[in-house]
């Protein structure tokens, strides 16, 4: 059997001829091609994940005191009240506090990177709420425009938004889309792009310094009651229905999904069952924030007690059995 030997171009191929270009490697390093010898390394072990994702509602603004504010200033010019501003002080301190009591168990490498939307009340909550912490302890922020408060149309007239918000009750809370605005349905749209930016950057771990595998990272995003609850549905995957029997959370409160035993993030780490109750949630809502306590990441929960509620079949055959 004849042997041909392989051409040049099979056994070296280059980008470009000029051997002083590297593609741009030197100015981006992490451009720079890695050579691997056989056999293979070993995967390098995943990023740590962020120790909690905490929810932050903005301080009472001048639109909570008095709706015909929004009839002379645009919903993204609202500002904070004196009281929204000693709202979220006080929130930022009781961040602090939780972090604190993880200082007095072994958890005191910590950091807080923020997510804000760009509305002038959610950067002064912002503002207020960072000032218990020194510079060595924040990370960095990014200014996100998903996180936005639902567009309700440009200058509102107080008594046509009342009509409007009845309307809505009939209609329903989270399909209902207001005249020269949004629903709810279209910001569960551009919360799912932001969720899917917020799991790229947990999982390429973008929050760790370079070079520190040990930090104990504490996202904080500040934004508004309906653009967080929606949030917490598109990440848990609440129905629609789960979703419309939510309250809505006190100016400057917060909520804390923590990291479970097994990585998942889970409401139960932080809150009572009294507490997530107030907040709207069912018995088969808790049940799962408990599955989610000791779950990994890629997990499917076999035993989901929504299969029941969605297969009414189901309950026939346990009753018969």
């Amino acid at each position: 059997m004849a042997v041909f030997p392989l051409p040049s171009f099979a056994t070296t191929i280059k980008c470009c001829h000029e051997p002083t270009n590297n593609n741009g490697g030197a100015r981006f390093p992490e451009k720079n091609t890695v050579t691997y010898t056989f056999p293979y390394p070993t995967a390098p072990p995943p990023p740590p994940r962020p120790r909690r994702i905490i929810l932050v509602r903005h301080g009472q603004s001048e639109g909570n005191v008095d709706e015909g504010a929004y009839a002379r200033i645009a919903d993204p010019k609202i500002s904070l009240t004196e009281i929204g501003k000693a709202q979220a002080l006080e929130c930022g301190y009781n961040i602090r506090d939780l972090l604190l009591r993880d200082a007095n168990h072994n958890h005191n490498n910590w950091k807080l990177y923020f997510y804000v939307s760009p509305y002038r009340r959610t950067l002064q909550t912002l503002q207020c709420l960072a000032r218990p912490f020194p510079r060595s302890r924040i990370a960095g922020l990014r200014e996100e425009p998903r996180l936005r408060e639902q567009d309700f149309g440009n200058f509102q007239n107080r008594e046509k938004m009342r009509v409007e918000k009845a309307m809505r009750m009939l209609y329903g809370r989270f399909f209902y889309r207001f005249p020269d605005g949004e629903s709810a349905a279209d910001v569960y749209d551009r919360i799912t792009g932001f969720r899917e930016t917020l799991r790229a950057d947990i999982n390429i771990g973008r929050f760790q310094p370079p070079g520190e595998q040990d930090i104990d990272m504490n996202l904080v995003i500040v934004s508004h009651g309906l653009t967080l609850r929606v949030f917490l549905m598109r990440w848990y995957k609440w129905t629609v229905q789960q979703f419309e029997g939510l309250n809505n959370m006190g100016n400057g409160h917060m909520l804390v999904m923590e990291k479970g035993y097994g990585g998942r993030y889970s409401l139960l780490m932080h809150h009572s069952e009294q507490e997530l109750r107030s907040f709207g949630l069912t018995d088969e809502m808790l049940i799962d924030q408990e599955w989610q306590k000791n779950a990994r990441p890629a997990d499917l929960n076999y035993d989901c007690p929504m299969i029941n509620s969605f297969f009414p079949h189901l309950n026939e055959e346990l009753s018969r059995s």
